[in-house]
């Protein structure tokens, strides 16, 4: 018996591919000297935007390129600066990276028919989302609640983005709850909440590619390289993968018959 959906942000129901959090990644580390590999960047996606530096500095690639570029390795200094540029420089992307992924918006009176909350949970900081909220909103996607990464005591994979969300809404448990994410970290976040989690495949980190891009894959690649994300999704605990929004009444109905058959989250 759903009766709340939090949906992520980018990846999932904006910024196909997750376009404007990675290429900041790329930019604030070789604005320091340092290239970091694409796979590298988009590894910690869906943390606190400060935690994703910290992961990526701790990568064993980019430890040894700092070391090559300053002469030392970096420390805890050097995350904190390079989130300092990280910020603004995100928060000025943003505008170019606010549209949802094409049909969703259309899907929402539907879900919203069906008696359903819609919320969502981002691993934007609070900044970032008072930029970004409105420009979503106006077109066309507006949650009734929004909970940004620095909004609880700790991002994700922790729960608190996911239970604040839906505690703020009202659900009436855990697991009347559906986490819809495109991250290893989402999945985590969901379970760990002991809500059901859907991945979303195609448009999301996992593949990495803006929709033109997406549009532009011939159907063996594009069946390989959603098949590769479904199952990095499956392995980090989603109950189901999608290859997008688009598709979730299905899941929605696949999650009822699991929820009856009693097979908790």
């Amino acid at each position: 018996m759903i009766d709340t959906l939090l949906f992520d942000m980018a990846g999932t129901t904006i910024d196909c591919g997750c376009m404007a959090p990675v290429g900041v990644f790329v930019e604030v580390f070789a604005r320091r000297g340092v290239s970091v590999p694409l796979a590298v960047a988009r590894g910690p996606m869906g943390t606190h935007k400060r935690e994703h530096i910290r992961q990526v500095l701790a990568d064993p690639g980019v430890v040894a390129a700092w070391t090559a570029r300053h002469g030392r390795p970096p420390d805890e200094a050097d995350g904190d600066a390079l989130y300092a540029l990280a910020e603004p420089l995100q928060i000025e992307v943003l505008p170019r990276h606010a549209d949802p992924i094409p049909g969703f918006v259309e899907r929402l009176p539907g879900l919203r028919a069906r008696g359903l909350r819609l919320g969502a949970t981002t691993g934007y900081t609070a900044p970032m989302v008072a930029v970004l909220a409105p420009l979503v909103a106006a077109r066309g996607w507006a949650p009734e609640v929004l909970v940004s990464a620095s909004d609880a005591p700790a991002g994700r994979p922790a729960p608190y983005l996911n239970w604040k969300a839906a505690t703020a809404l009202g659900a009436r448990s855990a697991r009347s709850c559906v986490v819809l994410g495109d991250t290893v970290v989402d999945m985590q976040a969901a379970r760990n909440a002991g809500m059901w989690a859907v991945g979303v495949a195609l448009t999301g980190n996992e593949v990495g590619l803006s929709w033109e891009a997406l549009q532009a894959l011939g159907p063996s690649e594009r069946a390989a390289r959603g098949g590769q994300a479904r199952e990095r999704l499956l392995a980090a605990g989603a109950h189901l993968v999608l290859d997008s929004v688009l598709d979730l009444d299905v899941a929605l109905d696949r999650i009822g018959a699991m929820d009856g058959a009693d097979r908790a989250p």
